[in-house]
């Protein structure tokens, strides 16, 4: 579903200024990752850098850090979902991931909280690598098996892009961005936005879902047209 209404009026943006995409997704989200390739597709397609955004979202804030059990379990005592039914939903979606060039591996994911790995995120974001960290997170969780709600792992893996570990480490310690973590999440409420990945570009266009990267192409097209009409 494509939705073509302004969240909020904005001040108007030069021409020449790259089209502001801001995202909503969430790391244990497998249509986010999904959505992220058709996305970079649609910026091919589209031909101009755009700049990029992530923000916050917790689909299931209520998930222990380590929580006992597979996503399989999870889906079906958390969701009410029947066993058979999760097993093909996850291999539905694992099909679709291949089909972009992902290969999850859902028997080695890990079922976590996300909170500290959305906080990471802004970390990242205050030293200018925010686009690597998101990378680095959705390839840990659905790719590599990694665990991505521990402090200690997420620094590891700020680490593996460049980030100080320690300095990232102290600062998910103290919660030192749980505040931006929560604005993020207001938000996306006040947006309306209940599910991602949600994509708001240049302010005014709203795209939900993973959709084709043709999709992406056109809005961020008619985006561009509008600003170069008086």
């Amino acid at each position: 579903m494509t939705d073509v209404k302004a969240p909020v009026p904005l001040p108007t943006l030069s021409e020449s200024a790259p089209i502001k995409v801001d995202i909503w997704s969430d790391v244990q989200c497998p249509w986010c990752y999904i959505g992220k390739r058709k996305f970079e597709k649609g910026v091919e397609l589209f031909g101009e850098d755009v700049e990029v955004e992530y923000h916050s979202f917790e689909l299931a804030p209520d998930t222990p850090v380590d929580f006992d059990g597979s996503p399989v379990d999870y889906l079906s005592q958390r969701k009410g979902l029947p066993v058979d039914q999760v097993h093909e939903m996850l291999a539905r979606v694992t099909e679709v991931a291949r089909s972009v060039g992902l290969e999850y591996n859902y028997d080695a994911v890990h079922q976590t909280n996300t909170i500290k790995a959305h906080e990471l995120m802004h970390f990242a974001k205050k030293h200018g690598m925010q686009a690597e960290m998101k990378e680095r997170l959705l390839s840990a969780y659905f790719v590599e098996g990694k665990h991505v709600g521990r402090i200690d792992d997420l620094a590891d893996l700020a680490q593996e892009i460049g980030l100080d570990r320690a300095a990232a480490h102290a600062a998910l310690t103290d919660a030192r961005y749980l505040s931006a973590v929560k604005d993020d999440v207001a938000q996306a409420e006040a947006y309306g936005i209940s599910g991602v990945p949600f994509y708001v570009i240049d302010g005014k266009y709203g795209v939900s879902g993973a959709q084709n990267p043709e999709t992406f192409q056109n809005v961020l097209e008619q985006a561009r047209e509008e600003r170069q009409t008086p």
